[in-house]
């Protein structure tokens, strides 16, 4: 079986691995030189990112790239802890969190697609996509054409591949916050291994401790209109945080900045898929609150599981939409909440302070078990 993937990210170099694990010649197409890119700041894998990662035989790799992270703690602008719990995985469980820089974690992908015999071709973008006799022929926007069996579309939010299998899809909005991220130095009495969020008052901000000593920095400002990022700088997002105690601190350390990004949500897409082409990733369904790499391996995992047991290619894309479809849409809705937390007002941050202990204490981890708990399903060897 031959493979077109387009868009080398996550989603794309993943899939490109688990499709080679199958015996599917595999070739990747990558709009950017470095599909890593300098733009963006950490991704954590939570422990059903980490499984999925196992199965692809990648997870010993991006480990040695990042750094385990053991708890959670959530606190409200005025640092109150609100709650502490275990990051990204259940109690009991040992296998801790990852968290590193994303332009690491696609690299190591890449990598570990490379070595495994899939091709990988930059500075190719998608422009159109139609069947074939038994199969699909892509064209990019360089006039290069290419034909396959199945096209993956693994081309974010701004998918290409989603406008071409249904011109009506629904296209990204904006999420009514940006996201700025840095690189602090020389902070003390921040613990090594915790997942930090402070609800602000204009916003969540968190932070981590790295084990070379620096600490790792994302505000997520809540903003109703897209600000124009040239203008917003370091002394604009502390200005937002100068109230909170400790974000203010990790602020005034930075040493690194990195350029802002504005966040987009996507409405419902209802066609994942036709006989020949299939999204994955957050070109078709891009969830947030931390799970976004996660889902996009558990994506790759289950499309090629079931490629390889499904008998056709058009049975093996209805499978997937099948095993994928609930437990995104639960993910979706989950992360709607997480976002709206993110960006209470004043009454909704006084709400927040009384009710999340409780929450935090007695019913996260049972909220959240089916996230962590359920596998992708093994990959043949």
């Amino acid at each position: 079986m031959r493979v077109i993937v387009a868009g080398g990210g996550v989603a794309g170099a993943a899939s490109a691995i688990a499709l080679r694990r199958i015996g599917a010649e595999v070739t990747v197409y990558e709009a950017y030189p470095d599909p890593a890119g300098p733009v963006g700041s950490f991704v954590s894998l939570a422990r059903n990112g980490l499984r999925a990662l196992e199965t692809l035989g990648c997870a010993d790799a991006v480990r040695r790239a990042g750094f385990e992270v053991d708890r959670q703690r959530m606190w409200s602008a005025s640092g109150r802890l609100l709650g502490d719990m275990p990051r990204g995985r259940p109690s009991g469980d040992p296998v801790r969190s990852v968290t590193l820089m994303r332009g690491r974690l696609v690299d190591e992908l890449r990598a570990a697609a490379q070595r495994s015999g899939a091709r990988v071709v930059t500075g190719e973008r998608l422009a159109d996509a139609a069947a074939v006799p038994g199969g699909v022929r892509a064209t990019f926007a360089s006039g290069r054409t290419a034909e396959a069996d199945l096209l993956v579309g693994a081309d974010g939010i701004w998918s290409a591949t989603r406008r071409l299998l249904d011109p009506a899809a629904p296209e990204p909005a904006y999420a009514g916050f940006y996201s700025a991220s840095g690189i602090s130095a020389g902070v003390p009495g921040i613990a090594p291994g915790t997942f930090n969020m402070t609800f602000g008052r204009n916003g969540a901000f968190i932070h981590i401790a790295v084990p070379d000593g620096t600490v790792w920095w994302a505000a997520q400002v809540s903003d109703p209109t897209p600000p124009d990022l040239d203008a917003v700088d370091l002394d604009a997002v502390a200005r937002m945080y100068r109230h909170e105690e400790t974000p203010a601190t990790v602020l005034r350390a930075t040493t690194t900045w990195l350029r802002p990004t504005l966040n987009h949500v996507l409405a419902q897409v209802p066609v994942w898929h036709d006989d020949r082409t299939v999204l994955v990733g957050d070109a078709g369904h891009p969830v947030g609150s931390g799970q976004g790499a996660s889902m996009a391996l558990e994506d790759a995992v289950v499309l090629a599981t079931a490629l390889h047991t499904a008998g056709s290619v058009p049975r093996a894309l209805a499978e997937y939409e099948a095993r994928r479809r609930a437990r995104i849409a639960r993910m979706v809705k989950a992360a709607g909440a997480n976002r709206d937390a993110k960006t209470a007002g004043p009454i909704g941050r006084r709400v927040r302070s009384l009710v999340m202990p409780l929450v935090f204490r007695y019913g996260y981890e049972r909220a959240t078990a089916w996230l962590y708990t359920q596998a992708p399903g093994p990959l043949p060897v």
